[in-house]
């Protein structure tokens, strides 16, 4: 049986899979806040009440299966995920790190993916666990031809 979750006079399960890229894919950022930023977005979900139930960071764009209460819209929880994210890599760069070419406040780019989840949930949560495994591969038939 499956768990929902409540509000005052709703029960639900509203999960998404989402999928989001740095503006130009820059993969020599990525990798340094590769470790600090699934801390970053488990937070600040929970700071919109929703949960990340799955995730993967990939060397140039993120997969994440979240559950968001009815009462959000997918676009503000991606945008407050996103913007705050953000933030606090600019911070990081001014106290840390100095990479040429960092935007800071525009590190991720305004386009997103996401797609409901169904009752095939495990599939997409096995597509996320398993999408860096996928992309050697093709990258690997790509090399043969």
């Amino acid at each position: 049986m499956k768990e929902y979750q409540s509000l005052t006079h709703t029960r639900w399960d509203c999960k998404y899979h989402v999928a989001f890229i740095p503006k130009k894919r820059r993969k020599q950022i990525f990798v340094l806040l590769h470790k600090h930023l699934g801390e970053i977005f488990y937070e600040l979900a929970a700071h919109k009440e929703a949960k990340i139930v799955e995730g993967h960071i990939m060397s140039d764009h993120v997969h994440m299966c979240i559950s968001i209460p009815p009462k959000y819209a997918v676009l503000n929880v991606m945008g407050y995920i996103k913007g705050k994210s953000a933030i606090a890599i600019a911070i990081a760069r001014r106290f840390g790190w100095r990479i040429k070419n960092f935007t800071g406040e525009v590190f991720w780019a305004r386009e997103y993916f996401v797609s409901t989840v169904g009752l095939d949930e495990g599939v997409v949560r096995a597509y996320i666990r398993n999408q860096e495994h996928e992309d050697e591969r093709y990258d690997q038939m790509k090399l043969d031809v």
